[in-house]
């Protein structure tokens, strides 16, 4: 089973579902200049997931895989304008058949193509604290740091698909490693 999942921020679902009533009740034409805000709104920066940061290893390196049997990927774009980011350094780990989150085959970092995406095969995914679930984080200068924990439907799945938005970075903006 594949599970897909994209990560907004939900005030700017509420922000463009509100935009969208509204536009119904004025003449047509406003519509356009409201169709054009919501759509911007609907690239608002991803938040970080509570328990993402988990056993997080700074700098993992760069793997072609860790393992067979599931596959992890997604697109990263920019806050605003919804621009693919390439050449973006995206760390996962997890718990897999062949060990917990801190065992070293079980983290790794891939790079994001021309298109943004990003993709990782690894060994199949088990229950950690009853939950089948996999971490994927951003952590390097140039975009705000993130960190998503996804939970699948069963230990069963065989991929998932996430997506997400980055924030650039303030330049006031501690760097976590």
């Amino acid at each position: 089973m594949t599970r897909k999942i994209i990560v907004r921020d939900r005030r700017a679902v509420l922000a463009g579902a509100a935009a969208v009533g509204a536009a119904a009740l004025l003449p047509r034409s406003f519509t356009s200049a409201i169709a054009q805000s919501s759509a911007s709104s609907a690239f608002s920066p991803t938040e970080t997931m509570p328990g993402g940061s988990n056993n997080y290893v700074a700098n993992a390196p760069v793997v072609q895989n860790l393992g067979t049997g599931f596959v992890a990927s997604g697109v990263v774009r920019r806050a605003g304008d919804g621009a693919p980011l390439s050449n973006l350094r995206i760390q996962i780990w997890a718990a897999t058949e062949r060990g917990g989150e801190r065992v070293p085959s079980n983290r790794g970092s891939v790079m994001t193509g021309p298109d943004g995406a990003y993709r990782l095969e690894i060994s199949p995914i088990v229950p950690q604290f009853g939950q089948p679930h996999i971490h994927i984080a951003y952590d390097d200068p140039g975009f705000t740091t993130l960190f998503l924990r996804p939970v699948l439907n069963s230990r069963h799945d065989t991929s998932i698909t996430a997506d997400f938005v980055l924030a650039p970075a303030a330049s006031n903006e501690p760097r976590r490693s």
